[in-house]
């Protein structure tokens, strides 16, 4: 077979197969310009702002986030934090070390409210908001504790996970203000 006819017959198995993809994605109604119901809506009511608006009831400390932990992020975090893999540490780091720096929760993260907003929101990667509100105020407890932030004793709820002060809470420079 020649070149060009090889080339034909490759133009027109992507035309062929363009034509039976097309009408089915044209076809799949996605809802767009649907309004959606309160309940779809209260779904997606999870941020928690760095001043603690937003966030939910609960609370819980180190001792008590350290048995979910176990449960359900050691896969991925490893026991004591130090992960499975580069993306999955969460302890230690350096924000300030030569090359790259390792990004974890206890070095970069500005606001503990964050980390609080993104266990509850992702995790665990197996089975994203999962987690009641009082696992994740005790995870999040945990993870700090982890890093030296807390101790195993310190209570987290809605007022007290927004004083804590992170260590790279001046990291950032908050454009919130910009005009």
């Amino acid at each position: 077979m020649s070149s060009r006819n090889k080339l034909i017959g490759v133009i027109v198995a992507i035309a062929l197969s363009h034509t039976s993809f097309f009408p089915l994605a044209q076809a799949q109604n996605v809802g767009l310009g649907t309004p959606i119901s309160e309940s779809q809506l209260a779904d997606f009511d999870l941020i928690a702002g760095p001043d603690g608006n937003g966030l939910p009831v609960g609370s819980g400390t180190a001792l008590q986030g350290k048995e979910v932990f176990e449960a359900q992020c050691a896969v991925c975090h490893a026991l004591n934090g130090e992960g499975t893999s580069g993306n999955t540490v969460l302890v230690g780091g350096d924000m300030h070390s030569e090359g790259t720096p390792l990004r974890t929760v206890g070095s970069y993260w500005p606001y503990a409210s964050t980390v609080f907003d993104f266990i509850r929101r992702a995790m665990p990667a197996t089975a994203p908001k999962s987690l009641s509100d009082v696992e994740v105020y005790q995870v999040t407890a945990y993870v700090l504790y982890l890093n030296g932030i807390i101790d195993q004793y310190k209570v987290l709820n809605s007022e007290t996970l927004a004083e804590i002060d992170m260590p790279n809470k001046d990291g950032f420079i908050d454009h919130s203000q910009a005009q």
